[in-house]
């Protein structure tokens, strides 16, 4: 049998992983689809106040550029759930989580670019075109931060941490690979002792 170090993955099969993975990620996307909800929901009201009619060329592009980011958004978070009733009980469920897992990326970009025209568009209509701008890029910047270089900063110091000793949940396919004896994973660190490297073995 195959010893499973205490800092290996989880030992799960392939489809366990996937049903695991999957429900995962309905859990994110359930609150991502609020906050696009929201949005939508505002921007619609947007058109049947009275101010509306006074927006300019400018301000009436962005606002239909955002509605449509806003719609295309929700599609695509929405998206996983129908691709997994088609494709229900035929076996796919890894490449479903593989495909649903993509679109929910591209989701958060195209929400990242929603959330920017609409804070531009209120900000240019309630104190000016500069400070619109303004608004808009710095709301822009502070998704990117956040939603994308935050998990590149977490990842990196948690590869640092596996480097060091530490638990780290390792992919599967290195699991696997480590399991047959085919890689070696650096040992954790005992009182101080420098890194050592073992190979897995079936025994």
């Amino acid at each position: 049998m195959a010893e499973h170090s205490p800092c290996t993955a989880r030992g799960e099969t392939p489809l366990q992983r996937a049903d695991r993975n999957f429900v995962e990620l309905l859990q994110e996307l359930r609150v991502t689809q609020t906050g696009v909800q929201i949005l939508f929901a505002f921007l619609l009201s947007l058109a049947f106040t009275s101010r509306f009619s006074s927006l300019d060329t400018a301000q009436r592009v962005t606002y239909v550029s955002t509605l449509l980011l806003a719609v295309l958004a929700a599609a695509l978070f929405t998206a996983p759930a129908a691709l997994h009733r088609s494709l229900l009980q035929q076996g796919a469920k890894p490449r479903i989580v593989q495909v649903s897992s993509r679109l929910a990326t591209t989701g958060l970009i195209v929400l990242v670019f929603a959330f920017s025209g609409s804070v531009l568009l209120v900000v240019d209509v309630t104190t000016g075109r500069a400070g619109g701008i303004a608004a808009g890029a710095a709301t822009f910047l502070v998704c990117v931060g956040l939603w994308g270089l935050l998990p590149r900063l977490v990842r990196r110091a948690g590869l640092r941490q596996a480097a060091n000793g530490g638990c780290e949940e390792r992919e599967p396919a290195v699991e696997e690979a480590a399991l047959r004896g085919t890689v070696r994973i650096p040992a954790p660190r005992r009182g101080g002792a420098s890194l050592r490297e073992a190979s897995l073995r079936r025994r």
